[in-house]
């Protein structure tokens, strides 16, 4: 007669180990559960980085900024969105990465109520200005563009994996007509 030890080794061996843990591994830069609290509108937002700002605010010159259609094109090129909600107003800057970057190193201004510290740059900056015209949720969201040129107001903050500091998010312009487009943020 033999005993549970015995006849049955594979099982307590299974007993004794610890239970398998499965990651999904996927192509995208959200988790599945960041995906689903995305599109539900729950979850916290993702912080700014670098390659967020690179991807959202940094255009090219091959594309004329006077096009009509530029920014309703580009906002869905580029994924701007806040939770698959349309912006209200967005900056495209024609600069290099490293200029803007620059900024961050300016001297701080006060920039209102709703934002108390942004940057300036030092120099004109070609832009787009985009404002929402139709549309609730993407896709749907329609944007005016208008070609600017003018002081850009931003916000910075560190980030900690790259240990420097980045822009964050572009807060309006300063125009040679005085003219100062400052999102209205709800």
């Amino acid at each position: 007669m033999g005993t549970l030890i015995n006849m049955q080794p594979l099982f307590l061996l299974f007993l004794l180990l610890k239970p398998l843990q499965f990651v999904l591994i996927t192509n995208g830069s959200l988790t599945d559960k960041e995906f689903e609290e995305h599109l539900d509108g729950t979850g916290p937002t993702r912080a700014p980085t670098k390659e967020l700002f690179k991807a959202h605010v940094i255009i090219d010159s091959k594309r004329p900024l006077h096009d009509p259609t530029y920014c309703s094109d580009e906002m869905k090129i580029k994924n701007a969105h806040r939770r698959l909600y349309c912006v209200k107003e967005h900056f495209f800057l024609q600069a290099s990465h490293e200029d803007i970057h620059m900024i961050c190193h300016n001297t701080f201004v006060s920039c209102g109520e709703e934002v108390e510290t942004c940057y300036t740059s030092k120099k004109k900056i070609e832009a787009v200005h985009c404002v929402l015209t139709s549309g609730i949720k993407m896709l749907d969201c329609e944007y005016t563009s208008s070609y600017e040129k003018g002081w850009v107001f931003i916000t910075c903050r560190w980030q900690n994996d790259i240990r420097e500091v980045i822009p964050e998010s572009v807060v309006g312009m300063l125009t040679s007509t005085g003219k100062v487009p400052f999102p209205h943020y709800s």
